[in-house]
């Protein structure tokens, strides 16, 4: 991607580097501090909420990313952990720069569907579990074959997962109200950002090979029909 490239030589410098970490860190904070002092209302006060960002709490655009996608306290280190693991391996493999974008554009994505949701139904409350989505279909997608541990001890490749996470997604497209369709958008977009000329090139190669054994199965029966 030119673009990408571009931007690195010119904004290099200013990528965060190991930015999951602080994101996890934050969430493992704001957890901490809503289990002991529940009377805070913490996450109502951080969420992405349109309609008080508009009133001027602009720091929801920001610290919706520090909420925590559980209540369970057993469930939340498996999900914290799994997300530093995702996002530390892309960082790795893309270097900060690009993650750091990749994470951008989903946090835009999703701070516009929020909006978006908000000014149709009057509803905008989009949840950072879809951000976290987008993470993982990117991981997935470069690593298809990594084998996680689904429920602490059942070992499944994450392309498998990232299927369940697809027909997710297609389910809320068609069956979900607006702002989940407008959630379940914003969690692919940088996806498609980033892999779509990817996916272009691999369906092309595979109606290629299709047509391609199409001619040969046609070939060889016709050359049957004539001996």
């Amino acid at each position: 991607m030119k673009w990408i490239n571009k931007l690195e030589r010119k904004y290099r410098r200013y990528a965060i580097s190991n930015l999951m970490t602080y994101i996890i860190a934050l969430n493992a904070a704001v957890y901490v501090i809503n289990l002991l002092i529940p009377q805070s209302n913490l996450y109502a006060k951080l969420a992405l909420n349109p309609a008080m960002i508009l009133r001027g709490e602009i720091w929801r655009l920001i610290t919706f990313l520090f909420l925590p996608p559980s209540s369970s306290p057993i469930f939340i280190v498996f999900v914290l952990y799994f997300y530093y693991l995702v996002g530390s391996n892309l960082e790795y493999q893309w270097g900060s720069f690009r993650f750091n974008i990749y994470y951008l554009i989903g946090v835009l994505s999703t701070i516009a569907a929020s909006f978006i949701s908000y000014a149709i139904t009057g509803f905008g409350l989009v949840s950072p579990e879809h951000l976290n989505l987008s993470l993982f279909l990117a991981f997935a997608h470069l690593f298809p074959y990594f084998e996680v541990l689904l429920f602490f001890f059942i070992p499944i490749k994450v392309k498998y997962l990232a299927w369940f996470n697809w027909a997710f997604i297609v389910f809320a497209l068609i069956f979900r109200p607006l702002p989940m369709k407008l959630a379940a958008i914003a969690s692919v977009v940088n996806y498609f950002i980033f892999f779509g000329s990817d996916l272009i090139t691999t369906i092309k190669l595979r109606i290629q090979t299709y047509k391609k054994r199409k001619r040969f199965r046609e070939a060889f029966k016709n050359d049957r029909r004539r001996h």
